[in-house]
């Protein structure tokens, strides 16, 4: 951790709003994803964190030093149901928006700011913890006791017609719906047969 000394961590505030998406549209770039992608994914991400960043769901550190913002760490806690990895728990950790400024990299401040996470999810009682990385980012997850799992991923096409606004928990009772189908239960990505 050489030349950490000087770096210290303070908690995510609403007031970091900018300076989180900033970091997450720079930690996309560097992972290679297309600039459009980026750039269409920019404004629903503000407004989906700054609700969070409000009322808590999303938590986390800033690294700063010498005053200056110069890393983040996000965290959330995630509904999962109890599974062998936890099976009393029904929240995951889920760690995100890992960033460092380039120029202040190789100084121990993401592993910082993960020791960091690692405190902040003990303390708030969540044993498992799950978080996406780049091929760059892997050895200093794994350094830090970080496993590879078995998770895949699939992008899904909603139906034509999706208004963008899903159904709330129970499935029911919400303004979205498939204008393809009036209504029907395609809003939960089923479509019904005629």
């Amino acid at each position: 951790m050489q030349g950490s000394q000087k770096i210290e961590l303070r908690p995510v505030l609403p007031k970091d709003l900018d300076l989180i998406c900033r970091h997450r549209k720079a930690m996309f770039a560097e992972a290679g994803r297309d600039a459009a992608e980026i750039a269409a994914m920019n404004s629903a991400f503000r407004d989906w964190l700054k609700p969070r960043l409000e009322d808590g769901r999303y938590f986390g550190f800033i690294a700063e030093h010498d005053g200056r913002s110069v890393g983040g760490v996000g965290l959330m806690l995630i509904e999962w149901p109890p599974h062998p990895s936890h099976p009393s728990d029904d929240h995951r950790g889920y760690v995100l928006n890992v960033f460092v400024d380039p120029e202040q990299r190789g100084r121990g401040i993401a592993g910082l700011l993960m020791d960091a996470a690692d405190r902040e999810f003990r303390q708030r009682g969540i044993t498992y913890a799950i978080l996406h990385t780049t091929k760059a980012g892997r050895p200093l997850y794994e350094r830090t006791g970080w496993a590879q799992t078995s998770e895949m991923a699939k992008a899904i096409q909603p139906v034509a017609g999706w208004t963008g606004k899903r159904p709330d928990r129970t499935g029911r009772g919400s303004e979205a719906v498939c204008e393809e189908h009036d209504g029907c239960s395609a809003r939960r990505g089923i479509r019904k047969v005629r």
